[in-house]
Formats: structure tokens, C-alpha cells, sequence
């Protein structure tokens, strides 16, 4: 392990151990993990000449970034305030990375819109600066994420009840349009273990009517693997040959 890394980790002491306390970060940051992983990598290898390509990527690479920047609003508004209310100044650090992180988020879509604009020539320089900058922003966000579960669910768990936690991220969902919570469920469901799908999706079919609980779970079968989605039709009570 390196000098760096093993100051990241030192940095974030207290690390929970194993609980069954409520995670209000485990399931986003999974999602956000995973939609992270997937764009730098399409990022990567774009084929600048080909402009379907192109054009999907940097689409993909927009959605990211306001994912991200709507992640941010959301802590701000829902968690940092929970923090503060019995805990002050535990969100300091993460609040001054959040300020960053929207920086950054600026920068990378001026680079997206650059790249989007570019004569032919000039799209592969363009293409590699953007994908350098794009792998700095993701390994920033990797070790922040870290520092929230470890540090901010620490805190959580020793000022807060889970009933009270579970209030807090109720109110958080409820504040998402159908458009974001369908965008968060995308990448959240097929990053997470089938316990956390099944937990996620009963817990839906018990406060939705059939058939927008159904139109989701549609939404979300093309992300599964055919051995996922076994598993989760199985654990939700679907047929998995619908």
C-alpha cells in the first residue's frame, strides 16, 4: 500500500465495523460508483471520427455531471444540516469538497462542450484531456465517498436513531422528480448485492400500485445480468420470463 493511500484510509478513522444500522449513503454511492466506472471508461475509448459515438458518450458524460451536482445539492440540503443540528462541524470537510466538486463539474462541462464543438482535427487532444481530467474528478469523488461513510455515518449512528435517519432519507427521496429517481435507480439496482435489490424493490411493491411498480422493474431488467435478474424476479415475486 502507498504512502498516499494508506493516508487516506488513516484519515478516515473511525471506520464503522459491520452494522445493520440505516445507510443512507450505501445505495447512491454504489450507483454513483458505478455510473462513474462506466463513463470514464466510454470516455476513454471514444472514437472521436464516429459521431453517434460521440454524441452518445458526451450525453452520457452531461448526465453524469448533473447526477453528480444534484447528488451534491441533495447532501447539502438533507445531511450536512442532520450533521450540523448534533455534531457541528462534522461537515465541514465534505462541505468544502462539495464547493470543489461543483467547480470541477463547471470545468468538465466546459471541456464536454468543447470536444462537442471541435473541428475533427482537434478531437482526440481534446478527447485525451478530457478523459485525464475526467479520471481526477472520479478518483477525487472515490475518496470523498469513503470519507462520508466512514466519518459522516459514524457521527450518524452515534447522534441519530434509525427511525429518525430512515425520516431524513424519506424526505431526501421525496424530493427527487420520477425523471431522477428512475436515473439513480439505473445505476443503483445493478451496482448493488441481490439482498440490497430485493430490500430496495419490496420495499417499493409495498407503496406502489401494480403497474407503475411493474413499469420500473422493466426499466431495469435490460442492466441485469440474466443471473441478477433470476435472482431478483425470484426475491420480488415477478416472473422472470415476463
Amino acid at each position: 500500500m502507498s504512502t498516499e493511500t494508506s493516508t487516506i484510509f488513516a484519515s478516515t478513522v473511525p471506520t464503522p465495523v459491520a452494522t445493520t444500522r440505516h445507510d443512507c449513503y450505501v445505495e447512491i454511492h454504489k450507483g454513483l460508483r458505478s455510473f462513474m466506472m462506466d463513463t470514464l471508461t466510454r470516455v476513454g475509448r471514444l472514437d472521436v471520427v464516429d459521431a453517434q459515438e460521440l454524441g452518445a458518450t458526451l450525453g452520457q458524460l452531461d448526465a453524469l455531471l448533473g447526477f453528480c451536482a444534484a447528488h451534491v445539492g441533495h447532501e447539502n440540503d438533507f445531511v450536512h444540516p442532520a450533521l450540523e443540528a448534533r455534531a457541528p462541524g462534522t461537515s465541514q470537510r465534505v462541505g468544502d469538497d462539495h464547493v470543489e466538486h461543483l467547480a470541477s463539474i463547471a470545468e468538465l462541462q466546459q471541456e464536454v462542450q468543447a470536444l462537442r464543438e471541435a473541428e475533427p482535427v482537434r478531437r482526440a487532444g481534446l478527447a485525451m484531456r478530457l478523459y485525464r481530467q475526467l479520471a481526477l474528478f472520479v478518483a477525487e469523488n472515490f475518496q470523498h465517498m469513503h470519507h462520508e461513510e466512514t466519518v459522516h455515518n459514524a457521527a450518524l449512528w452515534a447522534h441519530y436513531s434509525d427511525a429518525e435517519l430512515l425520516n431524513m432519507h424519506a424526505r431526501l427521496r421525496a424530493s427527487l422528480t420520477p425523471q431522477d429517481m428512475l436515473q439513480a435507480i439505473r445505476w443503483m439496482v445493478p451496482a448493488m448485492n441481490p439482498l440490497e435489490r430485493a430490500e430496495m424493490f419490496n420495499g417499493m411493491k409495498s407503496q406502489m400500485p401494480p403497474e407503475p411498480f411493474l413499469h420500473i422493474v422493466g426499466q431495469i431488467r435490460p442492466h441485469l445480468d440474466s443471473s441478477g435478474w433470476a435472482k431478483l424476479a425470484r426475491d420480488i415475486g415477478v416472473a422472470a420470463q415476463a
